[in-house]
């Protein structure tokens, strides 16, 4: 019995059996894997990510040398004289149409005058003129020569060139007096405007100008290397620098030629070449012609003003 006793005990002091490793392991690898697929899935959305950047930034055209561009309208009176209106303001816009500059039409209201007083004598001379050679080419050649006949026809001949003069120059004195008048000839703004009321005004001489505002365009200058993936048509995206708002137009052409150096001619009347002194060959900007298709009216364009444009590659005919 006390075998059995001490054989009991020791069998008691035995601890059990360990359960199998892989059932308390399993939770732990689960923890292990997430921290594995969220890598994954960073590296799978970056390289997605990267992909978006390079297809947008390389494979389409685009660049950060762009111009917005608008046409100006230099206005220079075609007749002088003192300016005795002036209702606009610099910066103002004004619509087609609107008077712009008055100048003093005294003279050529009077100018006016005589050249229709000038016209109505020639006139009656001239029927006068034709009247006499009508009566004298009548007369028999008893009655009057030949010769006095045709002195006649050829004095009321005379008379209705210097008539038609007259009526000419009266023509002459009506459009300047109209001329004295300057209205706008588009929608636009007026810039840099420096003349006043007072100032004297010099034919050709140009006093005021207008940016035509139905004109602006963007003019993309893209490296060379570009210029095969850009056709006329395709659809462009246009971000002004300091505006948050992108505008929308297409590609109306693109230039055929600009500016090089090396075709200068000198005094010989050849080309003048400069020597070039590196093997790096850096490709030229062409410019391109964006044609804006809308503008919101919160977005105040200026020319001169910086712009990145990006062509859309897919767009258009290709």
């Amino acid at each position: 019995m006390p075998d059995a006793d001490a054989r009991a005990a020791a069998q008691a002091s035995v601890p059990p059996p360990a359960p199998p490793p892989s059932a308390d392991l399993a939770p732990l690898r689960r923890l292990h894997a997430v921290p594995v697929l969220i890598t994954l899935i960073a590296l799978c959305l970056a390289g997605l990510a990267t992909w978006a950047v390079w297809q947008a930034y390389m494979a389409a055209p685009w660049t950060r040398d762009g111009t917005v561009r608008a046409y100006v309208v230099t206005i220079a009176p075609e007749v002088s004289g003192r300016i005795v209106q002036l209702p606009v303001a610099d910066n103002q816009f004004v619509h087609k149409g609107d008077l712009l500059i008055a100048i003093d039409p005294t003279d050529y209201a009077i100018a006016v005058d005589l050249a229709q007083a000038a016209a109505d004598q020639a006139s009656a001379n001239a029927e006068n003129a034709q009247r006499e050679a009508q009566r004298r080419a009548n007369l028999s050649l008893l009655e009057t020569s030949e010769e006095e006949k045709q002195t006649y026809q050829t004095a009321a001949i005379a008379a209705a060139a210097a008539s038609r003069q007259a009526v000419a120059n009266l023509a002459q004195a009506r459009v300047n007096l109209q001329r004295a008048t300057i209205r706008s000839p588009v929608n636009g703004y007026v810039t840099n405007l420096w003349v006043q009321v007072g100032d004297y005004a010099t034919a050709k001489d140009g006093i005021i100008s207008l940016v035509d505002a139905d004109s602006y365009w963007v003019d993309g200058y893209f490296l060379e290397t570009a210029l095969d993936e850009i056709r006329p048509g395709d659809q462009a995206t246009v971000k002004l620098m300091g505006h948050a708002d992108l505008l929308r137009g297409h590609v109306s052409s693109i230039a055929r030629g600009i500016t090089v150096a090396n075709a200068t001619r000198g005094q010989s009347g050849l080309a003048e070449v400069n020597p070039i002194f590196t093997w790096v060959r850096l490709a030229q900007r062409m410019p391109v012609r964006i044609e804006i298709d809308h503008v919101s009216n919160d977005l105040r364009l200026v020319a001169g003003q910086t712009a990145t444009v990006q062509i859309e590659k897919n767009a258009g005919s290709r």
